[in-house]
């Protein structure tokens, strides 16, 4: 079993930068995709952007982030980070960290990130 802890939320003015943080209990190398999800109030939760640790850290993001958002490890830490810049208040939502293993996936209790206009 895998546990995965999110850091890192908060509130930022619309064109402001945070950077968040997911943990897990198990080295990231050894986890074959460790992505970031989000769900803003009264949505469904969505696809933001994921890397592949035992997959030579191929990395996607979805087309509403892309450029603006950067996937990365810090093997160090033992984290995979997220680093939003140029932030949106439609970036608002409750961000999730996924940790796909094989036959089991692990989800974190998620960290609030609210972009004021």
């Amino acid at each position: 079993q895998v546990q995965v802890a999110e850091s890192g939320g908060g509130l930022v003015q619309a064109g402001g930068s945070l950077r968040l943080s997911c943990a897990a209990s198990e080295t990231i190398s050894k986890i074959n995709v460790m992505g970031w999800y989000r769900q803003a109030s009264g949505k469904q939760r969505e696809f933001v952007a994921q890397m592949s640790p035992r997959g030579n850290d191929h990395t996607y993001y979805a087309d509403s982030v892309k450029g603006r958002f950067t996937i990365s490890r810090d093997d160090a830490k033992n984290t995979v980070d997220l680093q939003m810049d140029t932030l949106k208040p439609e970036d608002t939502a409750v961000y999730y960290c996924r940790a796909l293993m094989p036959g089991a996936t692990y989800w974190g209790q998620g960290t609030q990130v609210t972009v004021s206009s």
